[in-house]
């Protein structure tokens, strides 16, 4: 394919942003209408991108590559691999549900798809990167876009305590990443940024386990990776609805992606070390998260809480670099994102019509809000690896990955499911079944038409992977063959 694809998914999203910037203040309906157009047209990239990769073939493909600072080593250079290519449709999906739900947006709606038109191309422009420096450059780009949204858009009494608390944690990773890029960089030898060539450097061994921690953990705290979780659930919750779906959706997946293409890809030896530190810290996430996920009140923290816990299943897979486990983390990372955007697209439609998100005020909602009811009860069936679901193809493997790697964790880590299903089982009584509290008797309506059908697309893609998985399974297992090729090879 001649055609530069991924350049046309990671630049329209910037392009449509500059767009909207430009336009007058009072055009809402196309401001609205521009920013569908970008995102239907990235979907339907995406889309092309998924049907036209050679499973067969694996590797990279779609390669672009281009010189950008040839001194230094910088190219600008893009793929996709079995890996990633689920996350640039990941990424594709959440911001075209995320126009949908956002559509009714009225304070500075110009400014505010602007803003969600660059965090997409931050997001999306990580999944591609093939050069270190253009993915630390994409990495970062997102930091004032999603700190502007959280502080504007965001929960009254929460944004700026939120917004804050997540740019802050955000950077200290990064001074953490970027400290350990430029340690690749230099002690290569060979003056490049280019992960392709980094991954046939062969550092030595004192170096990949010195080193391995900075790259890692840096990337793994957008991640949640405990305990540098708590910037998530505060950030989830002060942000607007569809941010709230893109930073637990797609970006907690990218600091994910990043310490894998980094950390564990190029330091592989590194990773062998330090695997019992990570299966240690992502087994905590998994329970901790799900038992302060528990004891919530407010229907968003829920949310947040078990989104640290959920992104431990996909670390634990991670770290066991085994093929069941990395397939697993793969498979979690799409479901995961999936799942919990639609959670915090439900979350904001209850609060948007009831304008409370206290739990013990909410009830009975499913009588006025049935879609709304049936979506949450999907993805807290996924939520809960019911198999049926994509939840249970997912988690599944991870499990088996870590009882082969060390059996403890399987044995601690389920304990998260079991609280996981209890505390699915207990919001969707309070929140939509029993009675309705008679302060919200016949003030709370249906969701629209366009809420129905992002609870329809997202629920729809959930159920179909959890019973025909090989619309999925074959793109990840040809991303972790060369990931285990490079572990193996260590």
């Amino acid at each position: 394919m001649n055609f530069p694809i991924l350049s046309a998914i990671v630049l329209t999203p910037l392009v449509a942003g500059l767009i909207l910037l430009c336009l007058p203040a009072d055009r809402r309906s196309w401001v609205r209408g521009i920013a569908l157009v970008a995102a239907t047209l990235v979907l339907g990239l995406a889309l092309v991108l998924y049907l036209r990769y050679d499973t067969h073939l694996g590797g990279y493909q779609f390669i672009e590559r281009y010189p950008w600072l040839p001194d230094l080593g910088i190219s600008y250079a893009v793929g996709v691999d079995g890996f990633s290519l689920p996350m640039v449709l990941l990424g594709a999906l959440v911001l075209f549900s995320g126009v949908l739900v956002s559509w009714n947006v009225e304070e500075r709606p110009r400014e505010f798809f602007a803003f969600m038109m660059f965090l997409a191309t931050s997001i999306l422009g990580v999944f591609v990167s093939l050069d270190l420096f253009l993915l630390f450059f994409f990495f970062e780009i997102a930091v004032f876009p999603k700190y502007l949204m959280i502080v504007l858009w965001g929960y009254p009494k929460t944004r700026d305590y939120g917004g804050m608390k997540l740019t802050l944690y955000l950077f200290i990773g990064s001074v953490l990443a970027l400290v350990g890029a430029l340690a690749l960089y230099f002690n290569s030898g060979l003056r490049t940024f280019d992960l392709l060539a980094l991954e046939k450097a062969n550092f030595g061994v004192d170096f990949q386990r010195f080193w391995f921690p900075f790259i890692f953990l840096g990337f793994a705290v957008l991640g949640g990776i405990f305990p540098f979780h708590s910037w998530a659930p505060d950030g989830h919750v002060a942000a607007p609805t569809a941010i709230s779906m893109l930073l637990a959706g797609v970006e907690m997946k990218v600091g994910a992606f990043a310490a894998l293409r980094t950390g564990i890809m190029l330091l592989p030896q590194g990773a062998q070390f330090w695997s019992p530190l990570i299966l240690a810290l992502a087994t905590i996430n998994v329970v901790y998260g799900a038992a302060i996920a528990m004891v919530q009140t407010d229907f968003k923290y829920v949310i947040g809480f078990s989104s640290v816990s959920h992104m431990g299943l996909v670390l634990i897979g991670f770290a066991t670099l085994s093929r069941e486990g990395l397939l697993g983390a793969g498979l979690q990372m799409f479901s995961h994102g999936v799942m919990t955007a639609l959670f915090f697209a439900i979350v904001g439609m209850v609060y948007d019509r009831a304008h409370t998100r206290d739990i013990p005020a909410l009830g009975g909602l499913a009588r006025v809000m049935p879609w709304a009811a049936v979506g949450f009860i999907i993805s807290g069936l996924v939520s809960m690896g019911m198999p049926g679901f994509s939840g249970f193809i997912a988690e599944f493997p991870v499990f088996l990955g870590a009882w082969q790697r060390a059996p403890w964790v399987a044995v601690i880590a389920v304990l998260g499911i079991i609280i996981t299903s209890a505390y699915i089982l207990l919001v969707v009584r309070r929140v939509f079944f029993g009675e309705m509290p008679a302060a919200l008797a016949d003030k709370v309506g249906d969701v629209s038409g366009k809420d129905k059908g992002v609870i329809l697309l997202l629920s729809a893609i959930m159920i179909l992977l959890g019973w025909f998985p090989s619309l999925l399974t074959p793109f990840v297992e040809s991303g972790v063959r060369h990931i285990l090729a490079l572990v193996g090879g260590a």
